[in-house]
């Protein structure tokens, strides 16, 4: 039974270098994957951990809980462990094709509403709020001629991560 129990620790002392070696294993047999992606994440080091934790402790359950020997509490482990080892994988691989919307950039500015925080002379920057991907966003704004603090904009061209020339909206 111990050494069931020391796999079964293994296993989770292996789970925990996965998340400080991460990719490590992967990058190791990454010629080993080469044909069709046969091995496409299935020896990653999340796999390889719960398919031992769970041979350990599934051996060590069936070991101490019948009057089997050691051989058909190795074949019970296996068979659990093949089991975790297939659900980690399926996990890993929904978690991976999980995408998320694209980052916004400085030109997703261009033609959005915003209003004036700060007054904009004709010679200089002032500020405006805007809304980028749902969130408020204050950003220096300059435009030709001289808006009030208050006033509706329009953005027309984004100068720098920071800074958008702007016009007034027209009603």
């Amino acid at each position: 039974m111990a050494w069931f129990l020391g796999l079964g620790i293994a296993g989770v002392v292996l789970l925990a270098l996965s998340l400080v070696l991460d990719g490590v294993l992967e990058g190791i047999f990454d010629g080993v994957g080469a044909v069709d992606g046969l091995f496409d994440g299935l020896l990653s080091l999340p796999v390889i951990a719960g398919f031992v934790s769970m041979l350990g402790f599934g051996g060590a359950i069936v070991l101490g809980t019948t009057d089997l020997g050691a051989g058909p509490a190795a074949a019970a482990g296996t068979l659990v462990g093949l089991a975790a080892g297939r659900l980690t994988w399926r996990a890993s691989r929904a978690l991976m094709r999980d995408q998320s919307v694209a980052t916004p950039r400085g030109d997703d500015l261009v033609g959005t509403a915003g209003s004036v925080v700060t007054a904009i002379p004709a010679d200089g920057y002032g500020e405006v709020l805007l809304r980028l991907a749902g969130q408020p966003v204050k950003l220096a704004a300059r435009c030709d001629v001289p808006i009030e603090r208050g006033a509706e904009i329009w953005v027309t061209a984004a100068l720098s991560a920071t800074s958008v020339e702007v016009r007034a909206v027209e009603r």
